[in-house]
């Protein structure tokens, strides 16, 4: 759902500043003007000698100046653009740019919308009973307030606002897991309502979450509390988005009285899509890259893999994409710099951003297999993170961006990475591996488990002992095999109570059935004053028929009594003269006059 690392700081260029120079050793920017690298040193390095000790990213020298008030280039000076380059695909880190009206834009205004929005929300949310609800946007419009209070004199002025393509990915996906989850939650009969809230609470703590877990691997980028909340100096982490994710939810589903599995069997489908999509936002801005390709490798791969030269300013430590100003940091006063200068792109490296976006829609299928065929509550979900936990460690092999983090003991690679897969094809086997029905098919993906494990020890192993690579782990690939083996022992645990208790395994949770209770009970009252809206005209028409039956019934019986014998004629006919004596005796005493009062 999240990128692992999202570096979007945006430097003067992005704002319509770019920086000038000579137009001899300048390169060709938007607007007409050039970016001129400082000189650097040329001492020789190896590749190894210079991945020991990184020297600092380029260094700008020229001043900014406004892109309108540059002078045009000679056409005789003219590099090719940074954004085109040969044998790579043009990428697309800002899709688009918004235009500003000529004015500061207080960022108190934005913070009063904050406010507005969040009153009317839980206003609404309170009228409706959901006072957790309410609680969270009240929290919001006065974390709104103090920022009024605290920045009301800061403003921003810029031509323009650049709309990143990684930004509108991670929008879209949360956007695409908001209907895919309702939709899965509603079919396991959760409470559509109370899911709507916990996945807006789910996403919050998310990217909190991920925000967390990269200032812990990148402590050194932050200086200052400020720097904490300045998302365009940092990134996301995506395991942080997971734990963050999975901790907000819990706490909220546990004052709802719903049990946490039910809802994360819904929701983690909707995480492979934010996978397949974020991914691609990940690959249009360049970062999230893969080690250098062998020379082998096919056209194609080297050509998804190469990322080219952007304008000065896009990245605060650097010009160009991330894998381009890598690859200047590692091979500076090496012949593969000249290369680097000359193709005005990277090298060729693993298009790891496309490899895990074919994970996330390869895990979806999966998921939505599984889900056909479930014997208890999280079972879905124990399967993605270890799908998941497994396929990215194996990524993390081949990742090359220094922002990841590594920690742990240093270990001979050869041996640290089987024995990690040996790990995971352990766990497989004894948890994960007894949702296989057929026994047979059980059997045969047991013995598949240990397969990378006994090939990457082959592929690792050193032609001698001089030769040997002593790596660590990085941050993901530590919670990767911690979370596999956590939900491989539940996965074991849970089956075995599914067979005991398949009722209790499938239960939603006390909470669940009381909204379930309460919303059928709701659905009966409405049917029941329906029904008796449509019945009271039918039921008038029949009183209306009874009356005029019985006054045609009585007709009926008096004129058959006038038939009957003189003796009951007379009688009949005595009973009417009576009737109509007392009629006229009543209207004479009406006419008389009343007796005056004093």
């Amino acid at each position: 759902m999240f990128s692992d690392v999202l570096n979007v700081d945006v430097g003067a260029a992005a704002a319509g500043w770019v920086v000038t120079g000579p137009a001899s050793d300048g390169v060709l920017l938007p607007g007409g003007t050039h970016a001129t690298p400082a000189k650097t040193t040329t001492a020789a390095a190896t590749p190894d000698a210079t991945r020991a000790a990184v020297d600092g990213p380029w260094e700008r020298k020229k001043e900014l100046t406004p892109t309108f008030l540059s002078r045009p280039p000679r056409r005789a000076e003219v590099r090719r653009s940074p954004l085109l380059c040969k044998g790579c695909l043009v990428m697309f880190p800002i899709l688009f740019r918004i235009p500003l009206p000529h004015m500061p834009l207080k960022l108190w205004w934005a913070l009063a919308a904050v406010i507005a929005i969040a009153t009317i929300y839980g206003a609404l949310s309170y009228r409706r009973g959901e006072r957790t609800a309410a609680l969270v946007s009240l929290l919001f419009a006065a974390a709104a307030g103090f920022g009024i209070w605290k920045w009301k004199a800061i403003s921003y002025e810029a031509p323009n606002i650049p709309i990143y393509s990684y930004g509108v990915m991670l929008g879209l996906s949360l956007v695409v897991g908001w209907y895919l989850t309702l939709t899965l939650a509603e079919k396991d009969g959760l409470p559509k309502e109370t899911m709507a809230n916990c996945y807006v609470i789910t996403a919050v703590a998310a990217i909190v979450g991920s925000r967390v877990l990269y200032i812990l691997t990148n402590l050194d980028e932050f200086k200052t509390v400020g720097d904490l909340f300045a998302l365009r100096k940092g990134g996301l982490v995506a395991y942080g988005g997971f734990i963050g994710g999975f901790l907000g939810s819990w706490i909220y589903l546990q004052s709802k009285k719903i049990r946490l599995l039910p809802w994360a069997d819904a929701a983690v489908p909707s995480l492979a899509t934010g996978l397949l999509v974020t991914r691609i936002g990940c690959y249009l801005f360049g970062c999230d890259f893969g080690k250098r390709l062998p020379e082998t490798a096919p056209a194609f791969l080297k050509k998804l893999g190469t990322f080219p030269h952007w304008a000065t300013g896009t990245l605060e430590n650097g010009d160009g994409s991330p894998a381009y100003v890598r690859h200047l940091d590692l091979f500076r006063g090496s012949p593969l710099e000249q290369t680097i200068h000359s193709t005005n792109h990277s090298l060729p490296v693993h298009p790891t951003q496309i490899y895990e976006s074919v994970v996330g829609l390869t895990l979806f299928a999966v998921l939505m297999w599984q889900r056909k065929h479930l014997k208890f509550r999280g079972q879905v979900f124990f399967l993605f993170v270890f799908g998941y936990g497994f396929l990215r460690f194996l990524l993390e092999i081949i990742r090359d961006d220094v922002e990841r983090g590594e920690y742990g003991p240093i270990l001979a690679e050869h041996v640290f990475v089987p024995a990690c897969l040996f790990l995971f094809a352990i766990a497989f086997t004894f948890g994960i591996s007894l949702g296989i029905t057929n026994k047979n098919a059980r059997t045969a993906a047991r013995v598949v488990a240990f397969v990378p494990a006994i090939a990457s020890y082959i592929a690792l192993r050193p032609a001698s002992f001089g030769q040997v690579v002593n790596v660590q782990l990085s941050t993901s690939q530590w919670i990767a095999l911690t979370t596999a083996l956590l939900v491989s022992y539940f996965y074991a645990q849970l089956w075995q109570s599914a067979r005991k208790a398949p009722a209790m395994a499938m239960a939603l949770g006390e909470g669940a059935n009381v909204e379930e209770d309460e919303e059928e009970k709701v659905d009966e009252d409405e049917e029941r004053e329906r029904a008796e809206a449509t019945d009271d005209a039918p039921k008038k028409k029949k009183k209306k028929k009874k009356k005029v039956d019985a006054e045609a019934a009585e007709a009926e019986a008096e004129t058959e009594t006038e038939g009957d014998g003189d003796g009951d004629g007379e009688k009949v006919e005595a009973k009417a003269d009576d009737k109509d004596a007392k009629k006229d005796e009543k209207e004479d005493k009406g006419r008389e006059p009343k007796p005056a009062t004093s």
